[in-house]
């Protein structure tokens, strides 16, 4: 049996209730990981992203799609894990890149210097 996954400090928890107010209200740069606690690449890309981003991106946020069951519909996330990019608190992006450090954060930087793309 697997053991528990500790929480990461770095990632604040989003919930059904709270999603759209709270990131409206994030300046900066942020982050939204859309995971679940029985996925292992969610386990990999909740390690990754805080070590990779910690220069380029002032909040980390997590969405547990188990739970949150209607946010992951209604942005239609069918696949784990899913990240989303925010700056001051519009979406801007969503990231799609291999789960190595170089690759995410030259996927990052690209994505921040294009136009935002439409919220899905």
């Amino acid at each position: 049996m697997p053991k528990p996954e500790r929480p990461n400090p770095i990632f604040e928890a989003l919930h059904e209730g709270d999603y759209q107010a709270r990131l409206a209200a994030t300046r900066g740069t942020t982050v939204v990981l859309f995971s679940n606690a029985h996925c292992g690449a969610c386990r990999v890309w909740k390690h990754l992203l805080p070590s990779a981003l910690i220069d380029l991106v002032a909040h980390f946020f997590e969405v547990d799609a188990g739970t949150a069951t209607g946010i992951a519909r209604y942005f239609g996330i069918f696949h784990l894990p899913t990240v989303y990019l925010y700056r001051d608190g519009h979406f801007h992006a969503e990231l799609q890149a291999e789960a190595r450090a170089v690759a995410v954060q030259d996927a990052v930087r690209n994505l921040f210097a294009a136009p935002a793309q439409e919220e899905p």
